[in-house]
């Protein structure tokens, strides 16, 4: 607790929260805070930066913010239900009143744990039906989703590279402790060969409109089957990764599917999305995706593994995910 920010620590009393819940619980990742209020949820920023984002600053904290309702808003509308200032006076935090604005919290109506979809796979309560729906979906809202000049340039073969060679750099210094050296000179062996042998395959793709503005980071924790099916918390913090070929946002599912143990979902997943979107080409960069997208789930665990916020016997934990998943990276090499 004495290792938390002090405006962290206000936050825990649920007596500041509008509607005071009995307890407030606190989520942290490399990047935010959530305090957990009862029926609401409350995200804060930390003021850090990573080299891929930067919340150094008060006015760019507060501009991610609504950008993040915004964008979560496509797939998530109920969720996510605007920016709340919090401000300091008198000695005293408060969520909105009076006194100077000393942060900003994204407010979200709380989702069920017991339905978010990586609740249900360990149990086994996902089915080929539910992920049928998810693909559906993904397909109508892939269809509708800003493409054009501006998202293909950054989104196209540059981006593709420049991803896979930041992946490579960011997590040299874990060799050993989380990756093994031979794992990842094998993938980035595969990495550099397949890109190379497949550039005019991903520039059709770009050329047919198969890059847009997506979700960024669709992976099991981000899918929840209440009424609807909400799929939240996607990228605002870089659109290079948001601005990426449909294929990878399939992959990034189907590949967390298989993390799980279910391919026979994630079979069932991509059947579906190809099914709904008639993208039959998709497949030909699945394996590639899915190795990229296990890297990069590896990747945000080396981070993680590194936050001092977090407490040891969590990161040990996120320790063994992360090599898991770079297992899993190296298991899509054909």
């Amino acid at each position: 607790m004495s290792e938390l920010p002090e405006l962290i620590q206000a936050l825990l009393n649920p007596r500041l929260y509008p509607e005071p819940p009995q307890r407030v619980e606190l989520v942290q990742t490399q990047m935010s805070y959530v305090l957990l209020a009862g029926d609401y949820a409350y995200k804060l920023k930390k003021p850090v930066n990573l080299g891929y984002l930067d919340y150094t600053t008060l006015e760019k904290r507060r501009a991610l913010c609504y950008k993040e309702t915004e964008l979560n808003r496509r797939l998530c509308p109920d969720a996510y239900l605007g920016v709340v200032e919090i401000t300091y006076h008198h000695g005293h935090y408060a969520l909105g009143g009076e006194g100077g604005i000393v942060e900003y919290a994204v407010r979200m109506r709380r989702l069920p744990a017991a339905r978010m979809l990586d609740y249900l796979l360990p149990r086994g309560e996902a089915t080929p039906a539910m992920l049928a729906d998810v693909a559906r979906l993904l397909a109508d809202f892939h269809a509708r989703a800003a493409t054009g000049r501006e998202i293909n340039k950054i989104g196209g073969l540059n981006a593709v590279i420049q991803n896979t060679e930041e992946n490579f750099a960011q997590t040299e210094k874990y060799f050993g402790e989380i990756i093994a050296p031979e794992t990842y000179e094998h993938l980035k062996g595969y990495t550099r060969n397949f890109i190379a042998a497949n550039e005019d395959l991903f520039r059709q793709r770009v050329a047919a409109g198969r890059v847009r503005d997506c979700h960024g980071d669709l992976h099991a924790a981000h899918v929840c089957f209440t009424e609807r099916i909400c799929i939240y918390d996607c990228i605002e913090f870089n659109d290079r990764f948001r601005y990426t070929d449909v294929a990878a946002e399939v992959a990034f599912l189907a590949m967390d599917l298989d993390h799980y143990g279910r391919g026979d979902l994630s079979r069932a997943f991509v059947v579906a999305y190809v099914t709904a979107s008639g993208d039959r080409e998709l497949v030909k960069l699945l394996n590639f995706y899915k190795c990229y997208r296990a890297y990069v789930r590896g990747k945000v665990g080396c981070f993680q593994y590194d936050d001092p916020q977090i407490p040891a016997a969590e990161k040990e934990r996120i320790r063994r995910n992360a090599r898991g998943y770079f297992k899993l990276a190296e298991s899509y090499i054909e």
